[in-house]
């Protein structure tokens, strides 16, 4: 189980700049199967000196500058990471100049020279400097650069940019040539001294003049190499202006590069087999390999996705059970009432729902339509509360699998009053003959009930319940009107000097919004008798209506009609009612005759008719069938204590039987 090397280990060949340099490995362990995973980090050692592009560098600075100006220097590099990296610079001892040692982003260092004391060209035209580059090993390595500083002839402008620091970001995968930053910088000066030139700073790695162009007229930097986010995911880069002057002018400005990753790196998949090849016999649940799969992507870029299929195991499910919808009648048709929501968290044609209205009552199917797609419910006619109150229907929600699945949910719709009937007067009806309707005997005391006015309103509740106030009168002093009853009261004791003959108009309201309203007249007569009134009525002629013969013509002929099949019908039932009971009576004399003597109460006395001898007679029984009958004969007899002896003899007619019946004092003879 031990870990070897086999080979010599090289930190910065194997991770370069990254930190910390770790290599993965997995472990298969079997009998009983079990699978690690293990890292090996690779511990930087200070192996590497620190490097600068070049032994020299050359400044040219103007003598004119004030205490302040900062110079940036080229950067040394150290392929070594952690502490033994670029750790600080240190500047030889000089009157003129300081090193200002700065930290970037990623954590290296860079250095710049900050003037501490005026320059005068016409004292020193030329100084010497020494860089040292030191990292962080025990003992330290080191690098050292030559810098000459050229005092220069005095520029009275420098360039200026219109910010110090710029950000961009741009994609790992951004063909050569694409537009990162555009810096800008000006200056105040004419001629060749205002032109500016816009160049990399001399502290700028190699490996970024490598990847980016800058075009030294506009300012823009583009991608000309090819970007790698898994290797360096931001950039640095230091940019300067100088313009043309003999002793030129420069500013400076830095540009972060962000590099956005994009998904260019496919999964790799390793197998470690475990078994192979696999036994016929092996059980189920044994591993055969084992997978680990790697993305040097980042973030969601590197992730591996399973995806796992879709059963449709979900049935839709609905926002509620039921729905219950209120919809104020004489609706316009066609109007929307409903919106059925359901959802299924299944996915693709499984999650896919469809609405159907279910074919219950015939009249839900005409009135109501559905929406498949999204389940909005549509009213296609308008609707009558006074009509039906009340709707229940069922839709069906299903989902698009195999087989689908569904779910059902009811829905009830209810329809709302609306004042859209006035009131109607049931009494007095308004075909009455008006001439007299109703009688008060004079002297009659207040309070006295009078007559009522009935009405209906056939809409329902607060809309239909009507008010009742007198709206003219001959007397309005005479009588009252209940306010909901109708009732048409005395308001006060009748006198000789009222008028004999009262016509009231009853106006009747209901409380809808808007409200509707019916009148009724009602006609009162002052009289002592109702023969008063009936003398009165005499002297109104009947209106002539043509048509009122024919319709008693009519119902005379009906009732006649009914009167004579209903005769009828009671009739011929007595008939059959007499017949069957005549039919039994004889049928059960047929049968007891035929094995015993018939008795004294069974027969027709012929004696006493005088057809026949007393002491012999016959007895005749017909059968139900008017085709067979029992004829039977009887020989004169005499009480004998012997008893009675019956002999029967068959007649040669068919369907006729004879039967003689004798007694004797003496035994028969074999004759006999």
């Amino acid at each position: 189980g031990a870990l070897l090397v086999s080979e010599r280990i090289d930190r910065e060949e194997l991770c370069g700049p990254l930190a910390p340099c770790s290599l993965s490995f997995e472990i298969v362990v079997e009998n009983p199967l079990e699978l690690y995973s293990g890292a090996v980090e690779i511990q930087d050692i200070n192996d590497n000196d620190p490097v600068f592009p070049s032994s020299q560098a050359r400044l040219e600075i103007s003598e004119s500058l004030a205490a302040g100006a900062r110079f940036p220097l080229e950067s040394a590099q150290d392929p070594d990471v952690g502490v033994n990296s670029l750790q600080t610079y240190e500047l030889s001892a000089n009157p003129h100049f300081a090193l200002d040692v700065q930290t970037r982003v990623d954590g290296s260092k860079y250095a710049e020279l900050v003037l501490e004391k005026e320059l005068d060209r016409e004292e020193q035209r030329e100084l010497h400097l020494v860089l040292t580059a030191l990292d962080g090993g025990s003992p330290p390595r080191s690098a050292q650069v030559q810098i000459h500083v050229d005092v220069l002839d005095a520029n009275d402008n420098a360039p200026v940019f219109n910010q110090s620091t710029y950000k961009a970001s741009v994609r790992e995968n951004a063909p050569s040539g694409t537009l990162v930053a555009r810096i800008s910088a000006y200056d105040l000066d004419d001629g060749p001294n205002g032109d500016i030139i816009y160049s990399f700073s001399s502290h700028t790695p190699a490996k970024v003049r490598e990847l980016f162009a800058l075009d030294s007229a506009t300012g823009e930097l583009r991608v000309k190499g090819q970007l790698d986010y898994e290797e360096t995911k931001l950039y640095e880069i230091y940019l300067q202006a100088k313009d043309k002057g003999v002793v030129p002018g420069v500013a400076h400005c830095k540009v972060l590069v962000e590099v956005v990753d994009v998904n260019d790196n496919t999964p790799e998949v390793t197998v470690t087999s475990v078994y192979s090849p696999v036994p016929e016999d092996a059980a189920p649940g044994t591993v055969v390999a084992l997978l680990s799969v790697t993305d040097l992507d980042s973030h969601d870029n590197g992730l591996i996705l399973v995806q796992v299929s879709d059963v449709n195991d979900n049935a839709p499910k609905t926002s509620q059970d039921s729905y219950d919808v209120y919809v104020p009648e004489n609706n316009a048709p066609g109007i929307p009432i409903l919106n059925v929501s359901a959802t299924d968290p299944d996915l693709g044609r499984n999650a896919h729902l469809s609405y159907t209205l279910l074919q219950g009552d015939l009249t839900v199917s005409h009135l109501f339509s559905i929406n498949r797609d999204n389940g909005t419910l549509y009213l296609l006619t308008s609707l009558d509360h006074e009509n039906q109150v009340e709707f229940n229907m069922m839709v069906r929600v299903q989902d698009g699998g195999s087989p689908p699945l569904t779910t059902n949910v009811s829905v009830n719709v209810f329809v709302t009053d609306l004042n859209d009937n006035a009131p109607t007067v049931l009494y007095p009806h308004s075909n009455m003959n008006a001439t007299y309707s109703n009688v008060v005997a004079p002297g009659t005391a207040a309070g006295q009930m009078v007559t009522k006015v009935v009405a209906v309103d056939a809409d329902a509740g607060y809309n239909a319940w009507i008010s009742y106030t007198l709206l003219e009168a001959t007397d309005p002093s005479l009588f009252l009107v209940g306010l909901h009853s109708g009732e048409i009261v005395t308001a006060r004791q009748l006198r000789e000097d009222d008028p004999p003959e009262h016509t009231l108009v009853i106006l009747l309201k209901d409380h809808g919004e808007p409200v509707l309203s019916a009148s009724a007249t009602v006609s009162i007569s002052v009289a002592e008798m109702v023969k008063e009134v009936l003398t009165d009525l005499t002297d109104v002629a009947p209106t002539n209506d043509p048509r009122r013969h024919i319709t008693f013509y009519l119902i005379l002929a009906v009732i006649l009609v009914s009167a004579a099949f209903f005769i009828s019908m009671v009739s011929v039932g007595i008939f059959k009612c007499y017949k069957w009971r005549q039919s039994k009576e004889l049928l059960n004399s047929s049968r007891s005759t035929q094995y015993r003597t018939p008795g004294p109460f069974h027969h027709i006395d012929a004696v006493r008719g005088g057809f026949m001898p007393p002491n012999f007679y016959h007895q005749v029984y017909l059968t139900t069938d008017s085709r067979q009958s029992d004829l039977l004969c009887k020989k004169p007899f005499t009480s004998s204590p012997l008893g009675s002896r019956q002999s029967t003899m068959r007649n040669g007619e068919p369907g006729m039987y004879h039967q003689i019946v004798g007694t004797a004092s003496r035994l028969p003879t074999p004759a006999e």
